[in-house]
């Protein structure tokens, strides 16, 4: 199998019939998953990449997971700067808080904006937001800048949870405003903003409490909260999720999906008000976004419990009758599962590819592809892409049955952890190391 020095990411191309009302420029790439709900219309994909592929590489300085975004020819993302944690202040903060042992900290952390020209890749912005000098514990896994943000004509909202979430003009990099929602994520941010018209969705879903938030884009000014339904949990550490909105239309009304643990529920997002919410277990910790395809939102219960669940999102209030089917062998924890032509392709953290018919729940294909992920499956045309944390993009063929075969495997520069964006037939991409412009 060739194994040519690549440097994709196979992250979160998610198939939806929704996607915010309002369509985007196609040069613009404007939030988590595109402007569509990662539709990435490209009529050739590539399989293999020679280094002659990428137009610029730029390297990003500290650490980040948050995805790139794109909009008039700039592009945006997050980094956080870290310095090492002393004993004494591993001691300090780790002392009394549950789970400390899988947790780590840093000694103080600068986080920033970055801006890079989309053509020539050069820095335009490097914005301090913020300093913290006694930051939280995070899971190692995590960075304190995993949120992706989310840009609506002028306005680039970057957000790190409890730290703050920041509008900055898109063009010059000066802060709009900044506002500041409490919640005790336990492991660090993870659920990206998302812009619906003139409202930002803030998910905060902490040990502490549980809410979702509108706020004003043009002012940063809350309109609106919601508090997420009751859990049976008893234990904190269970009731935190981190989850981003998913936008869609069901019988001509916009609804935002938004799993937490235990339930999933949809909102109108003008308004906060709760449309309807289904019970789908004990899971927590819930990352992956909904799926909308075949008439069914599918979602991840998060851990623990670890499954798909397939519901009809026609109807109000509990409808947790509506659970269509679940499926216990498939269920991953971080990465969002990736729908086309009504199948769905989920690839768990250990490495397990499931295919499944999205109307049955019947299992098409299961197979083993090694290594762990975090990142979530592209689809592009006939092919699918998964991209590991050790590098490794392997790229599958799915035939006419939406079976899958592998057809090549390449090795990146650095861990995949984000997800790319799409200008034209060109992806953006960062990995650990940089952030870089592909071409076919």
């Amino acid at each position: 199998m060739p194994r040519p020095q690549s440097f994709l990411a196979g992250c979160v191309f998610l198939f939806a019939i929704g996607g915010n009302a309002s369509p985007s420029l196609a040069q613009d790439w404007s939030q988590f998953r595109g402007p569509n709900g990662n539709v990435a219309d490209a009529k050739s994909s590539p399989v293999e990449i020679p280094q002659d592929s990428i137009t610029w590489q730029t390297t990003i300085p500290g650490k980040g997971w948050s995805s790139p975004v794109v909009s008039e020819g700039l592009i945006w993302l997050t980094t956080a700067e870290t310095t090492e944690a002393t004993p004494e202040q591993i001691r300090k903060r780790t002392q009394g808080v549950q789970f400390a042992a899988i947790k780590t900290v840093a000694g103080s952390v600068k986080l920033r904006a970055i801006c890079v020209d989309s053509e020539s890749g050069k820095i335009v912005h490097n914005v301090v937001l913020k300093e913290i000098t006694e930051p939280d514990l995070i899971n190692p896994l995590n960075s304190y800048a995993s949120p992706t943000p989310a840009i609506s004509g002028q306005r680039v909202v970057c957000h790190f949870g409890n730290y703050g979430t920041w509008c900055l003009d898109s063009r010059s990099g000066d802060e709009l405003w900044k506002r500041a929602l409490e919640v005790d994520h336990s492991v660090g941010p993870g659920s990206s903003p998302i812009i619906v018209d003139n409202t930002v969705l803030i998910v905060c879903d902490g040990i502490d409490q549980q809410f979702v938030a509108g706020l004003n884009l043009e002012t940063g000014e809350r309109q609106w909260q919601t508090a997420r339904p009751p859990m049976r949990a008893t234990n904190v550490e269970y009731k935190k999720a981190y989850s981003t909105p998913l936008i869609i239309q069901i019988g001509g009304q916009q609804q935002a999906i938004i799993p937490t643990a235990q339930w999933v529920c949809a909102y109108d997002p003008s308004s906060g008000k709760e449309i309807w919410r289904a019970d789908i277990g004990n899971g927590f910790s819930t990352t992956p976004m909904p799926v909308y395809e075949s008439g069914f939102i599918i979602c991840s219960t998060g851990y623990m419990s670890g499954e798909l669940v397939a519901i009809d999102p026609k109807g109000s209030g509990d409808i947790t009758d509506n659970i269509s089917w679940r499926s216990r062998l498939s269920g991953p924890k971080m990465p969002t599962p990736v729908a086309k032509d009504g199948k769905l392709y989920s690839i768990s953290d250990e490495g397990i590819l499931s295919i499944i018919d999205i109307q049955s729940g019947e299992m098409i294909q299961r197979t083993r592809v090694g290594g762990k992920f975090a990142s979530s499956p592209l689809v592009i045309a006939n092919k699918l892409y998964l991209g590991n944390q050790a590098g490794e993009f392997s790229v599958f063929q799915i035939d006419g049955s939406g079976k899958a075969s592998l057809i090549a495997t390449n090795e990146l520069d650095g861990a995949i952890m984000a997800s790319p964006a799409v200008i034209g037939t060109n992806l953006i991409v960062r990995t650990s190391k940089s952030l870089m412009r592909v071409r076919p």
